[in-house]
């Protein structure tokens, strides 16, 4: 299990536990193996460009090249933004105190695609929860920056309260939303629907 997550609620620090709530807890899983006549398992491999020749699990990699087609390590690199900027990296969040204090709307919250759940338990039975507990009880929604492993950027955090009364940890991105539009009317224009020449040039045989 993961190091604690440390929440501070007013002057009280909670050291709490994130079980993540995938599919697999939910509906269960089944696997398909591919065997062969000898009931043997079968692995994947990957055909080289020659043809013939298979690299088999492990036997590939990844590294870094730069525009000469250079290695390079990693740890050389910088990353930036669309703007040429440097980026600075975000920490983990199990490395540093939570601070409980910002508050969303149910509304803030639905603008988010939320792609991980977790179910939140106290790290240790000397851990009291109730302070939180009867403050998310009251619909109060908390969230914060959150990142697992520390990255590039942070992902939002939600800490909320289902309806069994269960403690949750919900973490998304903003919902990008693209609207098309017309970029340009067509003109119409109007013709008396009494006038000989809009009968005309409604009942045009040279259409037909």
């Amino acid at each position: 299990m993961a190091k604690p997550l440390i929440f501070r609620l007013g002057d009280e620090d909670l050291a709490l536990n994130i079980n993540k709530v995938d599919r697999t807890k939910l509906y269960g899983s089944k696997e398909i193996e591919a065997v062969d006549e000898q009931e043997r398992v079968c692995e994947l491999a990957t055909l080289a460009d020659d043809g013939h020749t298979m690299i088999g699990r492990g036997g590939t990699g990844l590294l870094w090249i730069d525009a000469d087609g250079c290695w390079r390590d990693k740890a050389e690199l910088k990353p930036v933004n669309v703007h040429g900027e440097e980026i600075q990296p975000v920490e983990s969040s199990f490395g540093q105190t939570i601070k409980l204090f910002d508050t969303a709307t149910v509304e803030f919250y639905l603008e988010h695609n939320i792609r991980l759940v977790y179910q939140i338990e106290p790290a240790s039975d000397a851990v009291n929860i109730d302070s939180l507990a009867n403050e998310l009880r009251k619909g109060t929604i908390f969230f914060f920056p959150y990142s697992y492993r520390g990255g590039l950027e942070a992902d939002t955090a939600f800490l909320l309260m289902n309806e069994e009364e269960q403690i949750m940890l919900a973490v998304g991105n903003p919902t990008s939303i693209a609207y098309i539009t017309v970029q340009s009317q067509i003109a119409v224009e109007e013709v008396a629907e009494d006038s000989e020449e809009a009968e005309t040039d409604l009942m045009s045989f040279d259409m037909i």
